[in-house]
């Protein structure tokens, strides 16, 4: 079969496809959503105040807000730490570029670390030697869902007193050491973009650990206004400093509602294909599994990813058996915006092309799951 026949096929959405990824759209998104399509509020009103009550409780954080998207969480954090043009921060070189665009947007200056070779989050290792006057912060990704080495940052960073950002975009509902990545760092993302572990068609979280920015955070997502004075009628209020039209609406929290209402179901299915992939893989000396065996976090079983040699070989196996894989993310240093490939990387150098992405999601089985699996058992 030639890869022009196997893409044909793919587009026939045949039901034995296992694809890479498929949203979750829970059993009562669309009624929830159908109500709200009925009254006044279909912008930023009181299911959008529900919802951020609700994720706070899920995520253990004294406060924060819901947003258009996950960037936009990131832009606000970044705006709250008090980054702005010629600041430096401290970031990882592997990751989604939503993670350092939004420095770009303040005149900010990402600074690359490598990463680990086990788990592919930042490296804490090569975190210090890159401080300098001009660092503002350390951001930090917790890749796949699982959670980056939490108590070396943070030294790191109440060494320098640094704020520490975390883009948990792929961790909701993980955990480290018992404690709910949301409810450790200054500022914490999550993504409810269209096939997170909960989406709002799209959107985003920022968590505070501090509650006294929650007011200055709610005036940036809304043009700098005091909404609540807004609200009340008082019109002549001032605007001090410029913000931004980064609010969620009610029709994207109705449907965040509906996932929280079901979602312990949906994190233990993805727990339990995660747990499946590392019990049928975890013995096949041709492959490493990226995140398995640390038992000090949760993972949040966002995604499963696998080292091998030759990753394009495998892709291509899998393919022919109607198997999606990929690599999702990528080197943020082979864009131009970022200023251009570095050569003090060597862990990135070693795994670019290594790693390979494969399906999970909540419309996959055991069974599917151990399909992947014997497929790639059977050699490549």
């Amino acid at each position: 079969m030639s890869k022009s026949d196997i893409e044909k096929a793919w587009l026939n959405e045949s039901q034995d496809n296992i694809v890479l990824f498929r949203p979750h759209i829970p059993s009562r998104a669309i009624e929830y959503v159908s109500q709200v399509l009925t009254t006044r509020w279909i912008g930023q009103g009181p299911k959008v105040d529900d919802f951020e009550n609700r994720f706070n409780t899920l995520i253990n954080s004294e406060a924060g807000i819901a947003v258009g998207s996950g960037t936009d969480a990131l832009h606000l954090a970044y705006l709250l730490a008090g980054i702005g043009p010629g600041d430096e921060v401290i970031t990882p070189v592997f990751t989604c570029t939503a993670t350092n665009i939004p420095l770009l947007y303040l005149g900010a200056k990402p600074v690359f670390t490598d990463i680990q070779e086990t788990t592919m989050n930042m490296d804490p290792t090569d975190i210090e030697h890159r401080i300098t006057s001009n660092t503002k912060a350390i951001s930090c990704v917790h890749y796949g869902g699982l959670p980056c080495d939490m108590d070396e940052i943070h030294a790191i960073a109440k060494k320098y007193n640094l704020p520490v950002i975390e883009d948990a975009a792929h961790a909701v509902g993980a955990k480290y050491k018992e404690r709910a990545i949301g409810e450790i760092s200054d500022y914490t993302m999550f993504s409810f973009q269209a096939i997170k572990h909960i989406t709002t068609g799209d959107g985003g979280y920022l968590a505070l650990k501090n509650p006294n920015e929650l007011e200055k955070a709610k005036q940036l997502r809304w043009f700098g206004i005091d909404r609540n004075a807004k609200n009340k009628g008082i019109w002549d209020n001032d605007i001090t400093e410029v913000g931004y039209k980064y609010q969620m609406t009610d029709i994207s929290a109705a449907m965040g509602l509906a996932a929280l209402e079901e979602w312990n179901e949906t994190f233990s299915l993805r727990q339990a294909l995660f747990s499946r992939y590392c019990t049928n893989l975890r013995g096949n000396s041709d492959l490493t599994i990226v995140g398995d065996g640390l038992t000090d976090r949760v993972h949040g079983a966002w995604m499963m990813t696998i080292m091998v040699d030759a990753p394009e070989q495998l892709q291509k196996k899998l393919l022919t058996n109607r198997i999606e894989s990929n690599q999702v993310h990528f080197r943020n240093d082979r864009y131009s915006i970022f200023g251009g490939r570095k050569n003090d990387l060597p862990m990135m150098d070693k795994l670019e092309s290594r790693y390979l992405v494969i399906p999970l999601h909540t419309h996959m089985t055991i069974e599917d799951v151990d399909r992947v699996c014997e497929v790639i058992q059977s050699g490549w």
